[in-house]
């Protein structure tokens, strides 16, 4: 995957497939998070196998065992036709043919993560802004958006937002009708969304 230079994993890290291969020799990878742990060392493979997702890793070139960050990425897509009015023409506002088309084609962050011992170092923006956004703002298909169901908690709706994500409901109670969780419920995740039309128009 070509990206920009001048961040940590550009000048320090070689692309990899995170496969059963690799982390056979990389068991110790750890972002700090026990769910995304879990993912990464114990069901991305079966995810890649079963084609529901496809996880990638950048490791150090001076110690390729070591993995500095990893991430999933899927086919997905934006339905705007049952999102509310309001939600509806913010996420299509730089679409001047939306009645045309009731979903938009996207590419979903299933997970994302960073080894912790590299946090601090501008990994996990440098991955989105010279990784992620340039592969499928260039990609040889249509691909409109990129999306997240980013953890509902601050540090990492400020890392998406940071990033120029923006929530696809503008509230967590119109997200809990849309994805019919009860209102006392405890919502994990939040909806977000970049369009990519705004890097071919800089």
């Amino acid at each position: 995957m070509k990206h920009a230079a001048g961040g940590f994993i550009s000048d320090n890290c070689t692309f990899h497939s995170l496969d059963a291969a690799l982390l056979s020799k990389n068991p110790v990878f750890s972002c700090g998070d026990e769910d995304l742990d879990d993912f990464f060392l114990n069901n991305s493979e079966n995810y890649n196998r079963q084609l529901l997702g496809k996880s990638f890793c950048y490791c150090l070139k001076e110690k390729p065992e070591t993995i500095v960050c990893a991430f999933t990425l899927s086919n997905s897509s934006v339905d705007v036709k049952n999102l509310p009015n309001s939600r509806r023409k913010k996420l299509t506002e730089y679409i001047p043919f939306e009645k045309r088309m009731k979903n938009y084609p996207s590419v979903l962050i299933g997970r994302l993560g960073v080894n912790e011992k590299f946090k601090g170092k501008g990994i996990g923006t440098e991955l989105i802004a010279n990784v992620i956004k340039p592969w499928f703002s260039n990609f040889q298909i249509g691909c409109r958006y990129i999306t997240v169901d980013a953890y509902n908690n601050e540090p990492t709706r400020k890392f998406y937002e940071n990033n120029g994500f923006s929530y696809i409901f503008s509230t967590e109670q119109q997200e809990k009708e849309y994805i019919g969780i009860p209102e006392n419920n405890t919502l994990k995740t939040r909806l977000m969304y970049f369009d990519l039309i705004l890097l071919s128009n800089k």
